[in-house]
């Protein structure tokens, strides 16, 4: 195949993934960035409120680099003293550079999450959530390289091109909503289900006005469970499934957690696992834990049809994340049930 022939391929699929219906942001420690799985999982944490940020760097051994980036703030608070419902805010913002085109991809979405107690004897609760936010998306033409650049057989960027763009920027509006149950089963084994639906009204995304092009509906379902094998040990598994448009995704795994220390002020925990996404690669964890700060790594071995080009490799992550109570009298510490996990 001629380069020309190449060149132009290329830029066609670039082209194309530029009036695509486009792909969420997904992190391989999803479980770290609960606001993007489900808006009513914000707040189902130990603590008052939770600060986390992500950075992905991904396909580095198969072409430019895609960079994904996170931070996610909650914010909990109890609503009365005579009763035990809670109400999270937060914010989620997110942004992801792709492929030679820099195509990025911004976005920053307040939450409301309002989490109502539904039974007196443990801490049992239904969660009810809401995001939505504005979208920011562009990419830069003059990275891209078309066929008619070729003049008598050399390529050169300053040759002309009839490609014209009059759009590389685009602004939309996105919501999504979901709920969620929590509860324990016995004494010690907090879980929870969620169900959510994300890009409720269908957003038109087309960088070109004269292609009519949605963003179609996702539908979410999120589980977490962690149970105690022993006095230092805890078992900890997350699972998300997801359809959109005609794709269908699962992701998950687990891991076993060692505490150091077995007091909550002094808390040393020391975590590793193994997740998998369907079809596509799988993700080695580990995760220390050292009184308010959680620091999480993961590296994807890629099973997808890309291993052979990639060498299995995938992509780098890493998460940080702090928690905490607040000092004062209203703090979700000094309530007898909250919505929290491990």
């Amino acid at each position: 195949m001629s380069i020309k022939r190449i060149i132009y391929i290329h830029s066609f699929l670039l082209i194309c993934c530029l009036n695509s219906k486009g792909q969420d942001i997904n992190f391989s420690q999803f479980y770290e960035l609960p606001m993007l799985r489900n808006p009513s999982l914000a707040g189902i944490f130990a603590g008052d409120y939770r600060l986390t940020t992500a950075y992905r760097n991904q396909w580095q051994s198969v072409t430019v680099p895609y960079r994904s980036f996170a931070a996610g703030l909650e914010f909990k608070k109890p609503l009365s003293e005579n009763n035990d419902d809670f109400i999270t805010m937060g914010i989620e913002a997110t942004n992801d550079v792709a492929g030679d085109s820099k195509l990025s991809r911004t976005q920053a979405f307040p939450v409301i999450n309002f989490h109502k107690s539904i039974a007196n004897n443990k801490s049992t609760y239904l969660s009810a959530g809401i995001m939505g936010g504005p979208v920011f998306q562009r990419f830069d033409p003059s990275k891209l390289n078309f066929d008619d650049q070729f003049v008598n057989g050399a390529y050169r960027s300053t040759n002309p091109t009839q490609q014209v763009f009059q759009n590389t920027s685009l602004v939309f509006w996105d919501a999504s909503a979901g709920l969620c149950f929590s509860s324990f089963a016995g004494d010690k084994t907090p879980y929870y289900i969620g169900l959510a639906m994300f890009h409720i009204t269908q957003p038109k995304v087309a960088f070109q006005k004269q292609y009519d092009v949605i963003l179609n509906r996702k539908w979410t379902i999120n589980a977490g469970l962690a149970t105690p094998v022993s006095e230092a040990d805890k078992l900890i598994a997350y699972a998300d499934y997801f359809m959109q448009g005609g794709n269908r995704q699962i992701q998950g795994g687990v891991m076993l957690a060692h505490d150091f220390s077995l007091f909550q002020d002094e808390k040393t925990s020391l975590s590793g696992g193994l997740f998998y996404r369907w079809k596509d690669a799988f993700i080695p964890v580990m995760k220390l834990d050292y009184y308010r700060l959680g620091i999480g790594m993961t590296y994807d071995i890629n099973t997808s049809k890309l291993k052979t080009a990639s060498q299995n490799r995938g992509g780098f992550e890493l998460t940080l994340s702090y928690k905490a109570y607040r000092d004062i009298h209203n703090s979700s510490a000094n309530k007898v049930k909250c919505p929290s996990f491990y």
